[in-house]
């Protein structure tokens, strides 16, 4: 099982949760709620309004999100949601614990109890240069204040 923190539209509440927990595409475990420990800039980017995190470490926030155990097949479907390594890249990422819920072994007890693990992360690097100058948001929700919300594939 492997270790992903989602903060856009895959969190619970949002309009791609339904993937998260479709056991067709693999298995995703709620694990707990979490943040980035290094800021980043989230931003609401494109015809679509899809939230990307943009690999610029210290810039931004300390972006909100959700911690869930995923085995290979969910890492796989994931990897093919997001693009992944054209839109997105998948890399590790420090992410502090905020809350946790989840019931793992000895060695994911200790990590939660410390406060940081280590977990994959949808980001990018690869965005046209004027979206830094966009609004940075320290948590996504597709119908939040900002009015930017979110366009569904199959509305596309």
């Amino acid at each position: 099982m492997a270790r992903v923190f989602v903060y856009g539209t895959l969190k619970q509440g949002q309009p791609n949760y339904k993937h998260m927990i479709n056991t067709a595409k693999g298995l995703a475990k709620f694990q707990g709620r979490g943040r980035t420990v290094e800021k980043y800039p989230l931003v609401i980017a494109g015809k679509y309004n899809i939230p990307y995190m943009l690999n610029i470490p210290g810039t931004g926030h300390h972006v909100a999100g959700e911690i869930y155990s995923v085995d290979d097949q969910m890492l796989q479907f994931l990897d093919e949601f997001e693009g992944c390594p054209d839109m997105y890249q998948r890399t590790l990422m420090s992410i502090e614990v905020v809350e946790w819920e989840g019931k793992g072994g000895a060695g994911e007890a200790r990590a939660a109890a410390e406060g940081v693990m280590e977990c994959f992360v949808y980001s990018t690097t690869t965005y046209p240069p004027e979206w830094v100058g966009l609004p940075y948001h320290d948590s996504y929700d597709s119908s939040g204040k900002h009015g930017l919300s979110y366009v569904l594939r199959e509305s596309r």
